[in-house]
């Protein structure tokens, strides 16, 4: 019995906490939790380790608000890296204001916060994120701001530049079945090496009434390192707003305009500031003329560019591009009848041995546009089709 009860004894003072610290650092969240119900020994080995408390999970739940206040005003979490949010049915701007104002502290080494799908979070509320995490890297909002029954969406998956990988794209909430919504504003703080997931959404009158330019001045003026910034179908969003993150935040290295078809060419010309930029969508900025692309070529890292309904470009710019941006890999010319086969020519001149994703189809005045004939001109294709 004596042996039996040393023999236990050893078993949960010095294997149950190294198996636990194995095991834990490759549990979701809510299991590490669960864990904790499971013996005083289990409980203390798990406190025992700040590590496993830098993240929040509260993602598609209910009273998110009340949980993320009852959860941050525990010790372990006082140092939190990582709040999830995302589809959380009652987050609003109030609901982040009581959190500031409850345990505001405990959000001050905060890195990353994803709000999106919070769909009633509004300028207000993105003003009360910039005052209470000032070393956040990572903040990211998109919005679900009208639903049509009348609608699908069809979002691409853009994993990396070139993956073109398509498919619908369903709010991740079990049984429920949505048949649109919309990313209209997602912004996203990297740290640098840091992988970045890339979403576009397309869609018919999905648009974005809440947030507008001062939501992009208080980025601009907060987060002054910022390298990733998706704005897509703000509709209230205008020159103003662009152009002071172009020139507050020159370290930006992806940039999605989706469907922001009020700006003008004076901003595009601005984004010639962005010396790091490697991925830029301006998929139907209708503005977008051939001066504003020769400007843009001077983005000398650019390696994916999404002109798709760019309907003012012509080979003139395509022919600047490829000439700048000689690392390109991904390339959508779709929808654009000012091309022809000249500026293929002139890609294939600079970015033959580059360019893995090139979409020319509706460039009826591209008249080689067969698999065949492209390979020829870019023997490193894989994919041929962006939009269906």
């Amino acid at each position: 019995m004596a042996e039996n009860a040393t023999a236990e004894a050893i078993w949960n003072k010095e294997i149950v906490p190294k198996v636990m610290k194995i095991v834990s650092t490759r549990l979701p969240q809510r299991d590490v939790i669960s864990l904790l119900l499971v013996s005083p020994c289990i409980h203390r080995t798990l406190l025992s380790h700040p590590s496993l408390w830098l993240v929040l999970d509260f993602h598609e739940m209910s009273n998110a608000g009340d949980r993320l206040v009852s959860a941050l005003s525990l010790p372990r979490y006082r140092n939190v890296k990582h709040i999830n949010l995302e589809f959380a049915q009652d987050i609003e701007d109030k609901q982040l204001e009581n959190v500031r104002s409850k345990c505001g502290d405990s959000l001050l080494d905060l890195e990353i916060l994803n709000l999106n799908g919070c769909q009633r979070i509004s300028d207000k509320g993105i003003e009360l994120v910039t005052n209470t995490c000032p070393k956040l890297k990572v903040f990211s909002i998109y919005w679900n701001v009208r639903f049509s029954s009348q609608q699908t969406c069809q979002v691409p998956k853009w994993q990396v530049p070139g993956s073109c990988r398509q498919g619908k794209w369903r709010l991740p909430v079990k049984g429920l079945q949505v048949d649109c919504w919309s990313l209209v504003f997602q912004t996203t703080i990297l740290a640098k090496g840091s992988d970045i997931l890339h979403g576009t959404v397309c869609g018919q009158n999905l648009v974005n009434e809440n947030i507008t330019d001062k939501s992009l001045h208080l980025v601009a003026d907060n987060y002054q390192e910022l390298e990733s910034l998706n704005i897509t179908r703000c509709i209230k969003m205008t020159d103003s707003g662009l152009q002071r993150i172009l020139l507050n935040c020159s370290s930006l290295q992806n940039l999605n305009l989706y469907a922001l078809s009020t700006l003008t060419d004076e901003t595009f010309k601005k984004i010639s500031l962005l010396p790091h930029l490697r991925f830029l969508d301006l998929c139907g900025a209708q503005n977008l003329t051939d001066d504003g692309l020769s400007c843009i070529a001077m983005c000398k890292n650019l390696v994916s560019l999404n002109l798709t309904w760019c309907v003012r470009v012509s080979d003139v710019g395509v022919v600047a591009i490829a000439q700048g941006c000689r690392s390109l890999a991904f390339l959508s010319l779709f929808g654009i009848l000012g091309v022809s086969d000249r500026c293929l020519e002139v890609l294939s001149s600079f970015c033959s041995n580059t360019l893995t994703t090139l979409d020319v189809n509706g460039c009826i005045n591209i008249k080689n546009r067969s698999r065949d004939q492209l390979l020829k001109l870019f023997p490193k294709l894989i994919c041929f089709k962006v939009h269906s």
